[in-house]
């Protein structure tokens, strides 16, 4: 006696397949390329606000780009933007070595946005020097919130890295090679001069 399964409800088929919430290719890839957007994005902000003259009324007189303050920190949000991208058609070696990529220019943000807030005035040195001609004059740095913003979501980028490739395992690869092989494999579809040579070579008659 057979049960019958209601219209419009998953098979036992399709839900085995279906990847967990977390392991989505589209939410993963989405998340890591906003985050590494986020950290650009950040770059662009002040990230040191410098008083010349310390004793002076003025509260700010120069604002120091994130892209000036820490010049590594813009290449490496792209180097994790190009990598999340990538990760969307890797295969599965390959995401193992994006992975390692998005994770590395993830540290190398945190360690460059925590150099601007431990020392600010020390990273603004290059935009003073530029501005008054005078290097190791008096003056009064304070970091903004975005450096800490980077750091934040440079922190999430790792987390995203180290997700991926366990993450990787439930993605289908669908690649035109691998859809051709399930078309020879189930009998349908074309069959070119390459296909014939190859089943030649394993003894078996394409036509």
């Amino acid at each position: 006696m057979s049960t019958a399964i209601p219209a419009g409800s998953p098979t036992p088929a399709s839900s085995a397949v279906r990847p967990p919430r977390w392991a989505r290719k589209s939410t993963l890839v989405l998340v890591t390329v906003l985050l590494a957007l986020a950290v650009f994005g950040t770059t662009t902000q002040s990230w040191i606000e410098v008083r010349l003259d310390p004793a002076g009324a003025s509260s700010s007189d120069l604002h120091v780009q994130g892209s000036k303050a820490a010049t590594a920190v813009t290449a490496l949000a792209l180097v994790a933007l190009a990598g999340g991208l990538a990760a969307s058609i890797a295969g599965r070696f390959s995401r193992w070595i994006i992975a390692v990529i998005i994770a590395l220019s993830a540290a190398g943000i945190i360690a460059a946005a925590a150099t601007v807030l431990a020392a600010p005035l020390a990273a603004a040195q290059g935009s003073i020097a530029a501005a008054t001609g005078i290097s190791g004059g008096q003056a009064a740095a304070t970091a903004t919130v975005f450096p800490l913003l980077a750091v934040v979501a440079a922190s999430l980028l790792a987390v995203c890295a180290m997700v991926l490739p366990p993450a990787g395992r439930h993605w289908k690869t669908r690649t035109k090679y691998d859809v051709a092989a399930r078309a020879r494999q189930a009998g349908t579809g074309p069959v070119d001069e390459i296909d014939s040579w190859d089943s030649l070579s394993r003894g078996e008659d394409p036509t």
